[in-house]
């Protein structure tokens, strides 16, 4: 017997229902904070999957973050928060003389107030370990180690889920007198000249100095046992806060290898929408476009890039929705590694969309003609019957073409969510992003006319991926036929 579409689906629907009623903790609660908005944790566009609150960006005191790292993970899940990651910077990491400034956070037994200078270290690392691990909590709560990886004009990525972590001296990413130049007028740190000058005959010291993203991506791509620097194959990573540094990442330089595991592109950065970053005052393309047309096939991230002591409370900055199985490591990167999350930067909002019925963050096969696009987002009762924009971007310069603009009304509990049709032909570009407004919001000040028509972004879904089908003759007892057949793509994005 043949399985239709509407079967398979009904088959998903179901699984989904047994899942939501066998989950318990945070995962038995509606979305956000405290229960304050009542969203509901289902869409009706992902069954099988919940959808999570997680912010994977953060500081503290163990690199140039203001508060205690022992209270980092607290004040994260006291605010809301499903999932969260501390960050920390890596930028010359303990190759340099002790500062009396370095901090000492040994699992509450007090640190001092200041800040690293170093960034993150191999005592500090192993700290953010023990803090993740004594504070998360199954079905609950995850706590994530990460670092981030902090070139002052390259640009800074985090990792997440690897065993080591390295530094731009040792990676390429700090050997230019421009990265001295910045690193002396405090881009990251203030440095007194006593570090700069032990810097200086570091950088003159490391074959790896002028190599661009090179040294740093052959790390990614290296097996944590490698002699020496070790390495981050068993990491995820995205680009974080894009184009704000001058190098942009090389230009986004392309790495065949690597772009399974390069999963994110932060969009909101604390309260900033980086779609228009330096695309008014250079007239360069906007990251998103630059990071997509290069090849990188990475989802949508929102992100608090906390310094502060606030960690998870202040509504307007970014955070983001996974789509998860469970509260758990093994469920989070597997949600991150099939993009399947949005970037907002409201508390409680829930974003799913699909294009032909394929999910946010996936291969969309395509060649031509209509793209039928489900939108469903919501925010609890409050938001029912809320009218919002909607806009479709394509690749486009400085900023993204808008291929579809539209308003929707946010359905009520139970109602289908909204579609749109959008004509697009692949060689118009390879890739489909929405992203979802508030008219009532005043515009990003870098906005033209036409994005400054749509209001205030409030979220991102992460893109679609277009990929042709082609025609593979096949034989069939005589007859010769044509049916389409997915080729391998550059990328692999489920």
């Amino acid at each position: 017997m043949e399985l239709t579409r509407r079967d398979l689906l009904k088959g998903s629907l179901a699984a989904g229902g047994l899942l939501i009623a066998r989950q318990g903790g945070a995962l038995a609660k509606p979305l956000g904070p405290a229960d304050a908005y009542g969203t509901s944790r289902v869409s009706p566009l992902a069954p099988g999957y919940l959808c999570v609150h997680a912010d994977m960006h953060n500081h503290t005191l163990f690199s140039d973050g203001d508060g205690d790292p022992v209270e980092a993970f607290v004040s994260m899940r006291d605010a809301g928060l499903d999932v969260a990651a501390l960050t920390d910077h890596t930028t010359i990491s303990d190759t340099l003389p002790e500062s009396p400034c370095l901090p000492f956070a040994l699992l509450g037994q007090g640190h001092q107030e200041c800040q690293s200078l170093a960034g993150m270290n191999e005592t500090t690392w192993q700290v953010t370990a023990d803090l993740a691990a004594r504070n998360s909590v199954p079905d609950e709560f995850l706590a994530i180690r990460g670092f981030e990886w902090s070139s002052p004009t390259l640009g800074h990525m985090n990792v997440w889920f690897s065993q080591e972590f390295t530094d731009p001296l040792h990676t390429g990413g700090l050997g230019t007198a421009d990265d001295l130049a910045l690193f002396a007028a405090g881009e990251d740190f203030p440095a007194p000249q006593e570090v700069l000058d032990a810097l200086q005959d570091l950088v003159e010291a490391t074959p790896a100095a002028g190599l661009g993203m090179k040294a740093w991506y052959e790390w990614l791509k290296a097996d944590p046992s490698t002699p020496a620097l070790g390495g981050g194959a068993d990491g995820v990573f995205g680009f974080n806060h894009p184009g704000r540094e001058a190098g942009r990442f090389s230009g986004f330089e392309f790495d065949q290898g690597l772009i399974d595991r390069c999963v994110s592109l932060e969009l909101f950065n604390r309260r900033e929408d980086y779609l228009f970053e330096r695309t008014d005052d250079l007239g360069i393309a906007s990251p998103l476009v630059a990071c997509l047309d290069a090849g990188w096939r990475p989802g949508i991230l929102g992100v608090t890039d906390e310094h502060g002591t606030d960690w998870g409370f202040p509504d307007g900055k970014g955070r983001a929705g996974l789509y998860v199985t469970g509260i758990g490591p093994d469920a989070v990167r597997e949600a991150l590694l099939a993009r399947r999350f949005y970037a907002t930067n409201l508390k409680g909002l829930r974003l799913f969309a699909t294009a032909n019925g394929h999910a946010m963050g996936s291969s969309v096969p395509h060649q031509t003609g209509e793209v039928e696009i489900a939108i469903d987002v919501d925010r609890g009762r409050a938001w029912w019957g809320r009218e919002l924009g909607v806009q479709i971007l394509g690749t486009g310069s400085p900023l993204p073409t808008v291929v579809e603009a539209t308003t929707i009304t946010v359905p009520r509990g139970g109602q289908q969510p909204p579609t749109i049709t959008v004509c697009h032909d692949l060689a118009d570009g390879e890739w489909l992003v929405v992203r979802i407004t508030d008219p009532t919001l005043p515009a990003d000040g870098r906005a033209d006319a036409t994005y400054e028509s749509f209001g205030g972004a409030i979220a991102y879904a992460s893109p679609f991926y277009l990929t042709p089908w082609v025609q593979v003759p096949v034989n069939f007892g005589g007859r010769r036929s044509l049916p389409a057949v997915r080729p391998s793509m550059r990328s692999s994005v489920p």
